[in-house]
């Protein structure tokens, strides 16, 4: 499908636009601006105001302002290094126009003496006498109307100045094509968002900083556009994959009820609502692309086990697959005894695994012995052949991505995905990473477990925590030290995990161990081991601890330096303890004085232990990117949304664009035209080649 042609000017070289030559064609790459249309999308950060003042006399320095001036005398500097003066004179006030480094000659054609220029441009008062140093703009009054009453700031990078962005922003604005109509009609009615063209030429032409917010509706508008494109995107790839030809699996329910006799206790109503709609859509003969969110101890592993049951009842295969290798390892201790209970065979294939034992393993799996895999990205290697995959599971989503997803889908023919996150994240950005999926929640705890006890106390008290420690160590307990770093660099005086590993060894002997992310594997998988077995008592750790790490006995988490961690990460830490009958506690430790945003954070985390709380107020604290570290997250950059302040607009789109290809799927009605227009602009090239193939 190739690009319709009324874009074409849009898509031309950039050194086609007023103004841009191919050096500064080259330094706007810096800021992704390739074609005209990126410029469109390149939006004033915020804006300067340079209404026309009659004097000085009417602002407040230091402040930026417009004045039309007389030229008086120059001064140019008595010394090298002194600044060039010129006395100018507004309706009502001398003052000075000051210059460093300039050429006398270049001043003089400037600000001819006796003539009269518009100079715009910061005020500040120096020694009582108000100065202007290095005049934004210096016009003559007959160029007066060049300069805008409130001036837009756009974006820099090196090679670009305000000037040349503006000229080229307004090039590219002239060669916009009046296009049609991709937003529903109601709903724009409803928001009274402006059209298309309208709006684009009203965000490079703000008139005061109401026009720059992201409520502004023409921003909005433009936001819009955006998110709907990209849901349109995942919209178009999740009905791609429900074409793809699913595999009906039907559980018979035998080995989850033996699994569900097995266990000490009742599922939670949320674990039972999960279990029913991943199995709804096992049955049916679309694929499944689920995801399980679930806070931490929310029982997602139980919900998973079941679901890859119901795959080995309809005579097929289940894969658990996660992101590290001990993770893979405590899937493996978890499931053992519900497999067992069931009476299937579980096995485990990681990097680890090498000659014959590999081989018979793989033979295993080929044969259809092996029932359920835990595994490791090792999984999607070449040589690994299932019997007959109905079911993937993905622990930690968001370390993998979608590619990998998609890959991962292509093991068996049709086998269902059903992705686990224990990161609860706010709605808006969940759509954005996995508006292709359905989702299934957890929002209950199972009966029994009891809240983690919250405490806030100052680095200066460390002798009474440890003290605190010594006490529960002697009673049997046992208790995890998270430090923030692994290196003693000068730069940072974080406590690091070795000093304090050594410092926690003098004061209560060699029931402490230590484990951190420099240390080889093996090395690492035994210090953990040692903890689990309970031959140590205190774990220090840096945050290789924070998924999925599981010690029922472990009822005590010391989180050093608590301030320096983000919220969810603290969340994470915190929801390590709580998993045994013991009451347990979290210290976050945080060094005098907090930081306001510092002390938010700690202050939510005593307050609440609901994860979904936490990732809104942590979204609301820190952004999206920060959130869940975008370069990892696969979230997509958005030029123009602010997932923050415009998250509502985020579940309209998806909702749009699932009704949308509901009623068009080929997009071949007048909107499912115009929003192949959008799809192009937007460069969402994977939405147009799925919307060709289909």
């Amino acid at each position: 499908m190739s690009r319709p042609e009324i874009l074409f000017p849009l898509f031309a070289d950039l050194e086609t636009l007023e103004g841009v030559g191919p050096k500064s064609a080259k330094a706007l790459a810096g800021l992704g601006v390739e074609r005209p249309k990126d410029l469109l999308f390149l939006l004033p950060h915020s804006g300067v105001d340079r209404a026309r003042r009659a004097s000085l006399r009417e602002v407040v320095p230091p402040v930026t302002a417009t004045v039309e001036v007389v030229v008086g005398s120059h001064f140019p500097p008595a010394s090298r290094g002194r600044p060039y003066r010129i006395m100018v004179k507004d309706a009502a006030l001398e003052f000075q126009l000051v210059f460093f480094h300039a050429r006398g000659d270049y001043l003089t054609k400037l600000l001819p003496t006796g003539q009269r220029r518009l100079v715009s441009g910061k005020v500040e008062l120096f020694d009582g006498v108000a100065q202007m140093v290095h005049p934004d703009h210096v016009l003559r009054p007959e160029e007066a109307d060049d300069l805008p009453a409130y001036e837009p700031v756009y974006p820099l990078v090196a090679g670009v100045t305000q000037k040349l962005l503006a000229k080229a922003a307004q090039s590219a604005l002239r060669r916009a094509p009046v296009l049609p109509e991709w937003i529903d009609g109601p709903l724009k009615l409803r928001e009274g968002w402006p059209d298309w063209h309208v709006a684009l030429a009203s965000v490079h032409a703000p008139r005061s900083a109401a026009d720059i917010a992201p409520t502004a509706p023409n921003r909005l508008r433009l936001a819009y556009d955006e998110l709907f494109a990209h849901q349109l995107t995942l919209a178009l790839a999740r009905a791609r994959s429900r074409r793809g030809k699913g595999q009906s699996s039907c559980g018979t329910g035998d080995l989850q009820r033996k699994v569900m006799e097995s266990l000490p206790y009742l599922p939670t109503g949320a674990q039972v609502r999960a279990v029913t709609e991943i199995a709804a859509d096992m049955a049916s003969a679309q694929r499944m692309n689920r995801l399980l969110q679930g806070d931490v101890g929310s029982g997602k592993t139980l919900v998973a086990f079941l679901a890859l049951l119901i795959a080995v009842e309809a005579g097929g295969q289940g894969v658990m697959m996660a992101p590290t290798e001990i993770l893979a390892r405590q899937h493996l201790d978890s499931l053992a005894p519900l497999a067992q209970a069931a009476g299937i065979r579980l096995d485990i294939l990681t990097g680890r695994d090498k000659g014959a034992e590999r081989a018979a393993k793989l033979a295993a799996l080929a044969s259809g012995e092996i029932a359920v895999l835990v595994g490791t990205h090792a999984v999607f290697q070449k040589d690994v052949q299932f019997a007959d995959l109905r079911l993937a599971v993905v622990d930690e989503q968001h370390r993998f991505g979608v590619a990998q997803r998609m890959e991962l889908g292509a093991k068996g023919q049709a086998a269902d995905v059903l992705v686990m996150t224990a990161t609860p994240i706010p709605r808006s950005l969940a759509l954005a990473s996995y508006g292709d999926m359905d989702v299934s929640v957890l929002d209950e705890k199972p009966a029994g477990r009891k809240p983690v006890k919250t405490a806030l106390v100052t680095t200066q008290r460390i002798d009474e925590v440890v003290e605190h420690l010594r006490r529960a160590v002697a009673e049997g307990r046992q208790a995890y030290w998270v430090c923030p770093l692994v290196d003693d660099s000068e730069l940072v005086d974080y406590a690091s995990a070795e000093a304090r590993f050594q410092h926690l060894r003098a004061a209560l002997g060699d029931r402490v161990g230590l484990v951190h992310g420099q240390m080889p594997p093996a090395e690492k998988d035994a210090a953990m081991a040692r903890f689990v077995a309970g031959q140590t008592s205190v774990l220090v750790a840096t945050t290789v601890i924070e998924v999925g790490v599981n010690v029922p006995n472990a009822s005590i988490m010391v989180i050093e330096r608590a301030e320096v961690f983000g919220l969810a990460q603290l969340h994470q830490l915190r929801g390590r303890v709580g998993r045994g009958a013991a009451q347990s506690t979290c210290l976050l430790m945080y060094q005098a004085p907090l930081s306001e945003s510092g002390e938010r954070r700690l202050q939510i985390l005593r307050d609440t232990e609901d994860g979904f709380r936490i990732a809104e107020e942590d979204l609301a604290m820190r952004g999206a990117g920060d959130l869940i570290g975008t370069a990892q997250s696969g979230l997509p950059r958005f030029r123009v949304a602010d997932l923050e302040r415009q998250s509502a607009l985020m579940e309209i789109a998806q909702s749009d664009a699932r009704r949308l290809l509901a009623e068009d799927p080929a997009l071949e009605s007048p909107r499912g035209r115009a929003a192949r227009l959008l799809l192009w602009l937007l460069d969402q090239d994977r939405a147009i080649k799925l919307i060709s193939v289909g």
